[in-house]
């Protein structure tokens, strides 16, 4: 989700390996042993949780998390838990890093102390106020100060256990005095709009001749603050919870009697030490945090139309494609974009075909054809990932999940067997698995999409071609590919392919290595399949499938997934499972059946909706239908078929004083309101729904962003319920789920990598010159990168370079015209924003405005 600029989009989103955390405190008790977990989160909001690794001071997770960021935020947090099972979790430490600071630790691996966590540590959201200095002149004839403090409203104040009751309180505090005031209490919202105003007496009365401050009057006002506390209205007998608060000195109002602005909240300083953070211990991250600025397409159109017809030029190391890959760091930084600029205007088969058709011309043995990391194993790597995920959810995920939850003993290296448990009986368990995986993925063919097939024939072809004296080349150049970097990787982890949310336990990740090895093997069709084991135990248990029906299975598999005649059979389509969760909805069954029919109800005796209204459910939505169950595995309450979704939109949060809460628009005005557990969550939910629906017929154009309550809607006071909707529904998505992509996005994407590695492309039109100069031996400086027409390279570095240099200038601009606009303390930039800091130092420097 984009957040619109003024004719730019910025997209925001993060990559985060959670790697292990180590030395942490001991459990005040005989056992010592903690059950840990780590969650992630937007300021205070959860957004992802790992799984619970028991009995460790040094628990390891090894879970990738990866979003698009819906919304602003000051810092990206993660929590230590020690789970509780009689009272609540207890929090061992977090580590904050402040969105300015992501960089600094970008795409390397870094160990984090863990920092302990207070109350009064814990604060979010800004708060809007406007401050007057005035000279009152009473009825006697006297002048005294006074200040008008007017709270007007806060903003993304924290929900603490579950509510937010928030109110504020006032106080004007000096050397010698402190009066303080109070708001009314806001419930159920942490977007509190007050609008009070609080008058303090500032200054001592004074003749009126005597229009200034005296001496001791400007003293006692220099010293003097206002102060503002945010509260949380708890019914806990510890009290009310602080959420935040802001100190302003009053010298500053000298300058000016009238001052209003957007704060950020601050955390309070209550003078307690807090512990040594050696003492907590320490957590290892890997974040990846990527904010896009993306303008018009028409911006883009020379760098994009140059990089599109990659696959057109000869040779194809002369083009703009192949140039990124070979100035990039990592190949899977170029990777990533490419495959995906490529699939969204559907060039991704003529490109992969022209760069492995090059590789195959460079490979000398035909046994390492596609072993390497080039950019054409992870250019196929990446759009395997992306087209073939449902593949994989059809074919993988019904077995992964049954081995997961049963955990059969599968371990067959006698040095590690189990007290009780029998060698044979593991292998035979092992064994039944790999051929059930087996039998599966080799009666697939048919699932496999059309994309990955086509590129399957074309490397068939080339190796084929070069190596004509290897009957088996055909084979092994798709095999690399489907079984040792699709499903041999799926298998392995399946938490990195969406197979499972969580990385598997250290027992089910034993058998799933012990499967996957095999697969991987059975696939690779190499002459001496045992002498592919270091391990003697491996070589007797493969001794299973030793049968050429195995062989013979394998081939029959890839020549139906890389023949050119294949055609998909979706005449009988199979339902695929895009996404399912525990959500909370409001729902009253209609004649006691699953007829769907929702509709908002208040319950029996009360006189609004609360949470007791909401039910959790799990819900399942394939490609067939959207359902929900009481629990998961249960027998669906209720299925709505997709052609019966109509819309799905946000719901404003003065509905049911509930955040992240959406609404699935159904025929005949029915209607199903549904919370989801964070902001991350709900946007998953509302862009797969939104997707999946999207070529329905009968998609409304406009919607109520508001409930139906109390005789009206609550967006725009309509008292029939049948009014049609008051605002345009959100525009459309594309249909195909797999490959929702962004051009422009990644397009900017490429320019970002390009102006990144300025330096290499320089270097590489050095070595382009030299080259062509004379034809004696490289450099040594110029011999990583591959140019095979030094001229048609030259050429095209220079279009590249000239490119960047447009857009960078137009990102210049942009900047510069940004900061003329932007005022410090706006709703947008509140003060104490230490980002928008930063970035007025920078301008300064290059502009001669100021704020």
């Amino acid at each position: 989700m984009a957040v619109e600029e003024e004719g730019l989009r910025v997209f925001q989103s993060v990559r985060i390996k959670i790697g292990e955390a180590k030395n942490l405190p001991t459990y005040p008790g005989p056992n010592k042993m903690r059950d840990c977990y780590c969650t992630v989160n937007l300021d205070q909001e959860e957004v992802f949780r790992t799984k619970i690794v028991e009995k460790s001071l040094c628990p390891f997770y090894g879970e990738d998390f990866y979003c698009e960021i819906p919304r602003t935020f000051r810092h990206l947090s993660f929590y230590i838990f020690d789970r509780d099972v009689f009272r609540r979790d207890s929090i061992i430490g977090k580590v904050a890093i402040q969105k300015e600071d992501l960089q600094k630790y970008h795409n390397r691996d870094t160990w984090f102390q863990l920092q302990h966590v207070d109350a009064d540590s814990e604060v979010q959201g800004k708060v809007h106020l406007e401050l007057r200095l005035s000279e009152v002149i009473t009825d006697t004839g006297v002048v005294c100060h006074k200040l008008a403090t007017r709270v007007l409203e806060c903003q993304g104040l924290p929900i603490v256990n579950g509510q937010c009751d928030p109110y504020a309180t006032v106080t004007l505090a000096g050397p010698s005095r402190s009066e303080a005031k109070k708001t009314k209490v806001k419930k159920k919202t942490n977007n509190p709009h007050f609008d009070e105003v609080f008058y303090f007496e500032v200054t001592r009365h004074s003749s009126y001749k005597k229009s200034h401050f005296d001496i001791e009057d400007v003293d006692e006002v220099d010293k003097m603050e206002i102060r503002v506390d945010l509260w949380n209205a708890s019914n806990l007998k510890f009290g009310d919870e602080f959420l935040g608060e802001l100190r302003l000195p009053l010298k500053f109002l000298r300058q000016s009697s009238s001052y209003e602005a957007w704060y950020f909240l601050q955390p309070r300083d209550n003078g307690n030490k807090s512990l040594k953070p050696d003492d907590l211990g320490s957590l290892r991250l890997n974040v990846v945090y990527t904010e896009d600025h993306v303008f018009s397409s028409d911006y883009y159109s020379p760098l994009r139309d140059l990089l599109l017809k990659s696959a057109d030029v000869e040779p194809v190391s002369a083009s703009a494609a192949h140039i990124l890959g070979e100035v990039c760091r990592e190949k899977q930084e170029a990777a990533i974009p490419l495959v995906r600029l490529f699939l969204h205007y559907g060039r991704i088969v003529p490109f992969i075909s022209a760069i492995a058709n090059a590789e195959v011309k460079r490979t000398q043995d035909p046994n390492t054809i596609f072993r390497g990391n080039s950019l054409t194993s992870k250019c196929i790597d990446e759009t395997m990932k992306l087209a073939g995920m449902h593949y994989l959810q059809v074919t993988l995920k019904p077995i992964i999940d049954e081995i997961c939850q049963v955990h059969k003993p599968c371990e067959i290296d006698p040095v590690k067997l189990k007290d009780g448990e029998n060698l044979e009986n593991n292998r035979e368990n092992l064994r039944q698995y790999v051929d059930r995986i087996f039998t599966v993925i080799t009666k697939s063919g048919v699932s496999c999409p059309t994309v990955m097939c086509d590129i399957f024939f074309s490397l068939r072809e080339s190796a084929a071609k070069r190596f004509q004296g290897d009957l088996d080349v055909r084979y092994t150049a798709v095999s690399s590919f489907i079984f040792l970097r699709f499903f041999a990787p799926a298998i392995l982890s399946p938490n990195l392919f969406q197979l499972t949310p969580h990385h598997p336990d250290p027992q089910t990740s034993r058998t799933l290595t012990l499967i996957s090895k095999t697969i991987q093997t059975l696939g690779s069709l190499s002459k001496s399949k045992s002498a592919n084991f270091k391990e003697s135990y491996m070589a007797t248990f493969y001794d299973y499938f030793n049968e050429q029906k195995y062989a013979d299975a394998v081939k029959n598999f890839l020549d139906l997934i890389s023949s050119s005649g294949r055609r998909d059979h979706k005449s009988i389509e199979q339902p695929i499972l895009l996404k399912e969760g525990t959500l909370k909805l409001t729902v009253k069954k209609v004649d006691g059946n699953s007829s769907c029919r929702f509709m908002i109800k208040r319950a029996q005796g009360r006189k609004r909706f609360g949470m007791k209204n909401f039910k959790k459910r799990w819900f399942r939505l394939t490609n067939h239908e959207f359902t929900y169950q009481k629990s998961k595995g249960d027998h669906p309450l209720c299925s709505i078929p997709i052609e019966n979704i109509l819309a799905v939109e946000r719901l404003e949060e003065e509905s049911f004083k509930m955040k992240n809460m959406f609404q699935v628009i159904q025929p005949e005005r029915r209607v199903l309101y549904i919370q989801a557990n964070n902001c991350v969550e709900a946007k998953d939910w509302i862009d797969i729904l939104t997707k999946v629906s999207q070529c329905n017929k009968k998609r409304l154009t406009v919607y109520h962003p508001s409930a139906y309550l109390n005789g009206h809607w609550l967006c725009c006071k309509a008292t029939a319920d049948n009014t049609p909707g008051c605002t345009p529904c959100t525009g459309g998505l594309p249909a195909n789920i797999q490959l929702d992509i962004d051009g422009d996005r990644e397009t900017e994407r490429i320019y970002s990598l390009f102006n990144l590695y300025m330096p290499k492309l320089e270097k590489m039109q050095e070595a382009c010159g030299s080259k062509s100069v004379y034809d004696g031996p490289e450099e040594e400086e110029y011999s990583t990168f591959i140019i095979d027409d030094p001229k048609e390279t030259y050429k095209t570095l220079k279009l590249i370079i000239e490119g960047v240099a447009t857009l960078e200038q137009e990102h210049a601009q942009y900047k510069r015209d940004k900061f003329k606009k932007t005022k410090y303390g706006s709703q947008e930039h509140p003060i104490g924003d230490k980002s928008f800091q930063t970035y007025i130092r920078q301008q300064s420097e290059i502009s001669a405005h100021s704020i």
